[in-house]
């Protein structure tokens, strides 16, 4: 019999990807795996950016569509400031960034990953919602982003899996920037 280990951090939510072009990304995992809808949402908003314990900016569009069971994140970093994503990859590369877990409390995810030795590389805030990439890419070969369960981020996950439910397979990607 196969010992089960916990999950650290629950479950993983979202797999993400790095890569140059969100939008022409959604359209190929759609037409080729079925993902999606896509929405895309172009230079987030984010604050209080702080990347290996200096503040730094963090300036990405996101693509966030469902695929079988788990949230499909397909982004990338416009600025060149340092972050988990420039420290990872250089220009015109890309690849699993990160695979994300909402958690009770951040307090308690971080004492877990540091009882496995991980380091927060970023820490940023979102509207009010606090993210965490926890790095374990030299064990796991990607970071962790943390963030605690709220109304707004398990609205936000729940929008996008009923969106792909009741989806058609028509206009893959819809661009929610503006709305």
């Amino acid at each position: 019999m196969v010992s089960r280990q916990p999950l650290p951090f629950g479950p993983a939510v979202q797999i993400a990807y790095v890569v140059d072009d969100p939008e022409a990304a959604a359209h190929h995992w759609a037409r080729d795996f079925g993902a999606g809808p896509f929405f895309l949402n172009r230079h987030i908003p984010v604050t209080n950016v702080v990347h290996r314990g200096k503040p730094s900016a963090f300036d990405h569009t996101s693509a966030y569509g469902w695929w079988g069971s788990i949230m499909v994140e397909l982004f990338c970093q416009h600025n060149d400031d340092p972050t988990a994503v420039t420290e990872r990859f250089a220009k015109g590369t890309g690849g699993l960034h990160h695979m994300a877990c909402i958690v009770p409390r951040l307090h308690g995810a971080l004492a877990v990953a540091e009882s496995m030795g991980l380091e927060i590389a970023q820490r940023a805030n979102a509207g009010q919602t606090i993210f965490l990439f926890i790095d374990d890419v030299a064990r796991h070969g990607h970071y962790w982003e943390l963030y605690e369960s709220s109304p707004g981020l398990l609205g936000f996950y729940e929008m996008v899996r009923t969106a792909h439910e009741m989806w058609d397979g028509s206009d893959p990607v819809r661009d929610i920037t503006k709305r």
